[in-house]
């Protein structure tokens, strides 16, 4: 039987390569392509589930999924309005975090993006077990 890292290894604790889980699990939620582009936008301002399905072109049903993880992660939140929610990012420090990747991305070029493991010549690795 194999384990999820998050489920053997407490919050904070390192995972089998000696990083922290909790940091494992964070930038996997940043990994994601459509999370990411959830958080993107949240960072521009807050917004309904319908606004956020017109950014990343989604279902409403799979939008939702993202932000309850999002939100289990503690990266997002709502309010109610109304009989819809407004989601907005809840740390403002994730905002730091994205303009870092920002001045990191510009710093690298194209190596990152060329990466054989997660690059995008690496679409469809996933089924490899790169994820």
């Amino acid at each position: 039987m194999t384990m999820n890292s998050a489920e053997a290894t407490p919050a904070g604790a390192p995972s089998s390569c000696g990083a922290p889980s909790a940091a494992v699990a964070l930038f996997r939620s940043l990994g994601d392509p459509t999370r990411l582009g959830i958080l993107l936008r949240l960072a521009e301002g807050e917004a309904r589930v319908v606004d956020l399905v017109k950014t990343v072109g989604l279902a409403q049903s799979t939008v939702s999924a993202h932000l309850s993880c999002l939100r289990d992660c503690g990266l997002v939140d709502s309010r109610a309005e109304g009989r819809s929610s407004r989601y907005f990012l809840s740390r403002p420090e994730l905002l730091d975090l994205l303009a870092s990747a920002e001045h990191l991305l510009a710093a690298t070029g194209e190596a990152v993006d060329l990466c054989p493991n997660y690059g995008r010549t690496a679409a469809g690795n996933d089924s490899e077990g790169i994820a």
